[in-house]
């Protein structure tokens, strides 16, 4: 009796086992478009009975994709408001990359924009604060980090007198970033009364799927008329005069014009995900006129809708590059494509220049990038080492002409996983401004004889650390 139980246990276990995983690849089969991560959930799900299906259901399926459709369909209908400068007629070989943008984004290009680069938190705060305290109508405010330190404590002071004022303020942190167990900037400014949310946080097991989809965005929109946006977070080790212990260098910006709202959307869009509230009206949509000569636009980038866009807008721009490629980054460890494409713009005789931190605040991330990097410096990519302090921001250039700036790292995490927001300008002058800014910073080169004399050990770590990238 006992043996015939267990035969029909064992029959019905495989059975289980053979229905997951055909289910487990039928799903893989019509949502995964990387054929390595589709070949290796069908692998898992059938070699690994049962456990290998439940891994894939909680880890494996794109839930915030599904979720942000849906919340996309109740997001309100705003009337874009039209710059008031027409859009030139270009005539340069960026026009295809202008296209191709429209063509990603599903946004405009506007005309009229002023962008003015801001240094490190002793230039950005004291420009965002005096915004805060200035506002009349709405703050907006959303960053990765946000300490509890004397640079947060400032921006939480500021943030709680406007709501004494009677302005609406909506604030949202990240739920990792700005403290997953302790966040003191988030429980005070919950004290105070104003609408402050964590991105993506809970501590249930069954949302453990999203500890990896982190908000990377910075974005302040006060009044919907101001907008600051770039790499900074809120901390003191921005604050470089009162000489932190670990300084980072950083590049924000502050934008004026029609653009903002379409920064203002983006906030918007964030708070309807994460909330499902709304936020509508002339308080945080105004009418914007003309501010200036930059003709930008908004790039979104994350693991819902908008997936790979800040990769696809990147990968366009290079191809379109005829003399110059400047690229600022704290971490360099794209995919294969975009090291292929950097690449063939060096082999067709475009000056590709990486410039990167001397050391990281990552350890694994230094020991990855030699290997990484080697076939670009084999083509005549040139890898700069800019030395200390750590260089946090997020630039690049293309021919002088254009620029992208933001939140968006040049590695897999900000490409793939990250919700990330960023600004490209066209042909203004702050384009060649921010240009000429990079030539000043190189630092040390990374050449290709350096890579070959690594020690056999020092090889085989890199390599090895190179095998982490989906996750650095």
């Amino acid at each position: 009796m006992s043996g015939n139980l267990a035969n029909i246990t064992a029959v019905g276990a495989s059975l289980l086992h053979v229905l997951l995983a055909a289910a487990t690849t039928t799903h893989v089969l019509l949502h995964k478009r990387d054929t390595s991560a589709a070949v290796g959930w069908i692998g898992i799900a059938w070699l690994s009975p049962v456990i290998g299906s439940l891994l894939y259901f909680l880890f494996g399926i794109n839930r915030v994709q599904r979720r942000a459709s849906r919340l996309t369909e109740r997001r309100p209908h705003r009337e874009p408001h039209p710059p008031s400068v027409p859009p030139p007629e270009r005539a340069d070989h960026l026009v295809p990359l202008e296209l191709a943008v429209h063509r990603i984004t599903g946004r405009l290009a506007e005309s009229g924009n002023e962008v003015t680069p801001l240094h490190n938190g002793d230039e950005a705060y004291p420009a965002m604060l005096a915004a805060i305290e200035g506002a009349r109508a709405s703050i907006a405010l959303s960053t990765y980090i946000f300490r509890g330190d004397m640079a947060g404590r400032s921006f939480i002071d500021a943030l709680i007198r406007a709501k004494r004022r009677g302005v609406p303020v909506n604030v949202l942190v990240d739920g990792i970033g700005s403290g997953y167990f302790v966040s003191p900037a988030y429980w005070r400014l919950r004290r105070a009364g104003i609408a402050v949310r964590r991105f993506l946080h809970s501590p249930l097991p069954w949302r453990m799927p999203f500890l990896n989809l982190r908000t990377h965005r910075k974005i302040l929109v006060v009044d919907g008329s101001i907008g600051f946006v770039g790499g900074l977070n809120i901390g003191n080790e921005n604050v470089l005069r009162a000489q932190p212990r670990h300084p980072v260098r950083d590049t924000h910006f502050r934008l004026r014009g029609p653009v903002v709202s379409q920064l203002a959307e983006v906030f918007a869009d964030d708070w309807l995900f994460v909330t499902r509230e709304e936020l509508a009206g002339p308080e945080w949509f105004p009418p914007l006129g003309a501010a200036g000569d930059a003709f930008a636009r908004v790039i979104t980038s994350g693991p819902d809708q908008d997936f790979g866009k800040a990769e696809i807008v990147s990968l366009q721009a290079i191809s379109c590059a005829k003399h110059s490629i400047k690229i600022v980054t704290p971490y360099f460890l794209p995919d294969e494509n975009a090291i292929t494409a950097l690449a063939l713009a060096a082999m067709r005789g475009v000056e590709v220049d990486i410039i990167l931190p001397a050391r990281t605040n990552h350890r694994i991330v230094d020991w990855a990038l030699g290997t990484h990097v080697a076939p670009l410096v084999s083509a005549g990519g040139r890898i700069w080492r800019s030395p200390a302090p750590f260089n946090h921001s997020k630039i690049m250039t293309i021919d002088g002409l254009w620029c992208l700036i933001g939140s968006a790292n040049w590695d897999i995490r900000s490409f793939r996983l990250n919700f990330e927001v960023d600004v490209e300008i066209y042909g203004s002058v702050v384009v060649q401004k921010i240009d000429q800014a990079l030539v000043a910073q190189p630092g040390h080169p990374l050449t290709a004889q350096e890579m070959r004399d690594r020690p056999v050990p020092r090889q085989l770590r890199d390599a090895a650390a190179r095998l982490l990238l989906p996750y650095l």
